[in-house]
């Protein structure tokens, strides 16, 4: 028990003096959940600091980011790369030790937290990737996936809506390998909680489907044999209510709003220090805590080691599953990937959504760690992978996943699965729910994962539902998020050549943006392939290679309107180019020499059409181009009828051209 209190001491010390060496932090959460993350790290935790990408560790995730002081100093003391020079460089430029914990560039961080909420979903993602990988995997004889998903959450993650929605979902699904440790304390930035959020945990959790527990979060004893009673319940997942006092410790400002964001100042750790018996040396650690995490590290490399024997084992004995399980944990393409796709006639009419939801028929087949589900739209978005079985609490053998009306708690939890590793996952909902995935999505874009969103019913097309459901503004919205891949493909050729681009980006998400309304397929005899996609923008049709009179470009639903009326153009003796732009962000990736000869400085008459807002196609029509776009929101009426009265036409692009050259 004093070598616990001396660790949990010494986080407090370490916590206290970073934060106060950056004049800024939040040292409260760190103080209050010493005693608690001391229990689970040296008594629980599977990890080796050797090999933080050891498959089969535990995963935890500090869901409450601003107490980044205590995941820090718990690395540290773990035996992670991580100095206590680091320690010292707290919140500082070019540290190892960001404000929040960032995935990527901290060794041992699981996710980047901050957003609350965040790492709630992300913990469900995770514990729902090991079920799967599990049942996948696992024999009788041979449990290769074996463990938890840890988080320490406060009640701000519990107040954010996004808790709700993952929460409800982890209980439905019986996650009994998730274990949340909740920080109640009573105490946000604005003072006692109870001003706004008085809600009995305990029973909203318990009618999520939860094993709920209730401890005193600075007792030893309370703290281990709940967090077993946790592990033990394997058919819910659990949470613990931690009832804990933020800044423990601090004689002036324990219990108080003051410690959640701010530093204790030199005066009050001094006296934090000596109320804890913890030595006034600046970022002390004593030999004693040193060597019992020594300890604690040589049964944790001891885990490996046996887990390791066991997997050489499960080769021997199961060679097929694998060489199944390799391709699982590198997700590697085929080479020939796009030839394992159909393609698709022209002459006839079809929805990107349709002509979407056959290619992932041949991708399910081509790839079986290609899992994702909808936001209770699969029918719409046309994603169910036919023949492959659903995952729920009965089953986590299925590749489609049932979110529910959940769009944030569906990105986040497919951000989780990417992290846990194992599969590649997309989600789906309508482009004007966007919105609500959208504080996912620019974690995703910040974590660099590859995680794929299908986005349909794309523009006012969608007709008599109205504004409410027309995302005019969406498309150019996802554009300014760094490190997010659009895809806005013209047919359902270029929907395929979208999946395979979609699926080769390993370094951030991807959002594929489709149609309801049919689209012609077209004729690739007379124009460029659409394998061409993976360029960004490619001349899909032109009557001159040099000195043209005008460059059209158009993306999605508007190339084909701006092909007739391109050729109609050049019936009249005009030197036309038009140029197919489903993607700016793979466009803007290819070299000057491509981009020179694709948008000619000789060539400034430039038009861009895009049912969507305008702005920002001017880097590329420049400022004697124009760009006919939708710069309001929509009506309910049908979608020929708004096309008609919003001039996505080809006569009314002929014109609009016509006026340009004029």
């Amino acid at each position: 028990m004093k070598n616990l209190q001396n660790i949990a001491n010494t986080i407090r010390g370490l916590a206290m003096d970073g934060i106060q060496a950056a004049n800024s932090g939040h040292p409260g959460l760190p103080l209050g959940m010493a005693d608690v993350a001391t229990v689970l790290w040296t008594k629980f935790l599977k990890h080796n600091p050797q090999n933080p990408l050891w498959v089969d560790r535990d995963r935890f995730v500090l869901s409450a980011g601003h107490g980044s002081m205590l995941i820090y100093s718990l690395l540290h003391l773990s035996g992670y790369d991580l100095s206590l020079d680091e320690l010292k460089k707290f919140r500082q430029w070019d540290s190892k030790t960001a404000g929040h914990p960032e995935y990527g560039h901290t060794g041992g961080v699981e996710a980047t937290t901050g957003p609350l909420g965040q790492g709630c979903g992300n913990a469900v993602g995770m514990a729902l990737a090991e079920k799967m990988l599990a049942s996948r995997f696992n024999t009788a004889e041979h449990k290769i996936v074996d463990h938890f998903t840890y988080v320490i959450a406060s009640e701000g993650e519990f107040m954010e809506g996004i808790s709700h929605e993952v929460f409800s979902m982890a209980g439905n699904h019986g996650l009994g390998n998730l274990i949340v440790f909740y920080d109640e304390n009573f105490i946000s930035i604005e003072g006692d909680t109870h001003i706004t959020y008085s809600d009995d945990v305990e029973k909203r959790m318990e009618a999520y489907g939860w094993h709920v527990q209730q401890i005193n979060g600075h007792d030893y004893d309370e703290i281990t044999s709940a967090t077993e009673n946790a592990r033990n319940e394997t058919n819910k997942p659990s949470v613990i209510i931690c009832k804990t006092t933020i800044a423990y410790g601090s004689p002036n400002k324990a219990g108080s709003h003051e410690a959640h964001g701010a530093p204790l100042g030199e005066d009050e750790i001094t006296l934090t220090k000596s109320a804890l018996g913890i030595p006034q040396d600046k970022f002390y650690v004593s030999d004693e805590v040193r060597e019992f995490f020594a300890d604690v590290n040589v049964r944790n490399a001891s885990l490996e080691d046996e887990w390791n024997k066991r997997l050489d084992n499960y080769a021997k004995t199961h060679p097929d599953k694998m060489e199944e399980w390799n391709l699982y944990l590198h997700g590697e393409l085929p080479t020939n990937l796009e030839q394992q796709i159909k393609g698709f006639e022209s002459g006839t009419a079809m929805a990107t959504r349709s002509a979407s939801g056959a290619v992932l028929q041949d991708l399910a087949q081509a790839l079986p760690f290609l899992v994702g589900g909808s936001a209770d739209l699969a029918p719409s978005n046309n994603t169910n992978l036919k023949g492959f079985g659903e995952v729920g609490a009965d089953s986590f053998t299925g590749r489609n996943l049932h979110f529910g009306v959940r769009e944030t708690g569906m990105g986040s939890i497919i951000n989780g699965m990417q992290l846990h590793g194992g599969f590649r996952v997309f989600g789906a909902t309508f482009l004007v729910f966007a919105d609500y995935v959208r504080p996912t999505t620019r974690l995703a874009a910040l974590m660099n994962l590859p995680v794929i969103y299908v986005y349909t019913h794309d523009s006012f097309y969608v007709g008599e539902d109205g504004p409410t459901h027309q995302p005019v503004e969406t498309l150019m919205s996802l554009r300014v998020i760094p490190n997010v891949t659009v895809i806005r493909p013209a047919d359902a050729n270029e929907t395929k050549s979208a999946w395979v681009a979609a699926l080769q980006n390993k370094s951030g998400p991807t959002a594929l943006l489709l149609t309801r309304q049919n689209l012609p397929i077209l004729d690739r005899s007379d124009l460029a392939p659409a394998s061409n996609l993976e360029k960004g923008a490619y001349t899909i049709w032109e009557n001159a290679d040099s000195d043209h009179d005008l460059i059209i470009m158009a993306s999605g639903s508007e190339v084909w309107i701006s092909l007739e009326a391109g050729k109609k153009l050049g019936e009249s003796g005009k030197k036309i180019r038009v140029i197919s732009f489903p993607s700016w962000e793979l466009f803007d990736q290819q070299d000057d020499a491509y981009k020179a000869e694709l948008l000619p400085s000789a060539c400034r008459t430039r038009l861009a059409v895009e049912a969507g807002w305008p702005t920002g196609w001017e880097k590329y029509v420049g400022l004697e181009g124009k760009i006919v776009g939708v710069d309001h929101f929509g009506a309910s009426a049908p979608s020929g009828v708004l096309a008609e009265q919003y001039g996505f036409t080809p006569g009314n692009i002929y014109q609009e051209a016509q006026d340009l050259l004029a």
